[in-house]
């Protein structure tokens, strides 16, 4: 019996057209650690459990769960459990969410407020990810055995130490705020968005089930 849950389509077409051969040898090196992580986690029939950090919580820890978890799906990876988290809360910014909605997320919005809270499905039968801006200490997050992927510089000069992580994995992307209210802004989040599903993807693309 196939317990696969089914993506929604656009998607899974989204992942299908990922293009790994951009993604540098040198990039390659710094992605190595969180594939060994969920290598040994795969043969251990372990729990996998992703948090990525970056200062406010509002822009690519946002992308890198989003996606890590679509992309586990796509692979059939069992007991995969992504989350995300700041130094400091503010708000998932709009434009996170209206980007992932082009690549077809269905999102909408649970509670609103200075920090709106979301409902992110990737498929039909998915349960939805929860998506709103918190810190390290939020109930939401992971207390024990779990990695910690730090996606931006200032959160990697911020928290030299994840308390409870079971390794720290800088894996660090540009800023698309950079581009907020200029006419790039939605060129620039779906670069950044893809970029982040791109080396997730490769990440995925190498563990052996």
């Amino acid at each position: 019996m196939n317990n696969k849950l089914v993506l929604f389509s656009e998607i899974e077409k989204t992942i299908s057209s990922l293009n790994t051969a951009s993604i540098s040898k040198e990039r390659q090196t710094s992605l190595q650690p969180l594939v060994d992580y969920i290598q040994l986690k795969v043969l251990n029939n372990e729990s996998i459990r992703l948090n990525f950090i970056c200062t406010h919580n509002s822009r690519r820890s946002h992308f890198a769960q989003i996606w890590a978890q679509a992309i586990a799906c796509y692979f059939n990876i069992n007991k995969f459990f992504s989350y995300s988290a700041g130094t400091e809360a503010t708000a998932l910014y709009p434009k996170v969410v209206e980007t992932l909605k082009i690549s077809g997320f269905q999102i909408r919005v649970i509670s609103e407020g200075e920090n709106p809270i979301y409902s992110i499905k990737y498929g039909e039968n998915s349960h939805p990810i929860i998506g709103f801006s918190k810190t390290l200490e939020d109930d939401f997050n992971p207390k024990s055995k779990f990695a910690a992927i730090i996606t931006c510089d200032s959160a990697n000069e911020a928290c030299p130490f994840v308390s409870g992580a079971e390794i720290r994995i800088p894996i660090t992307f540009e800023d698309p705020k950079a581009y907020d209210n200029t006419p790039l802004a939605t060129e620039k989040y779906r670069e950044r968005s893809l970029q982040i599903a791109t080396e997730l993807f490769y990440i995925f693309t190498q563990i052996k089930l």
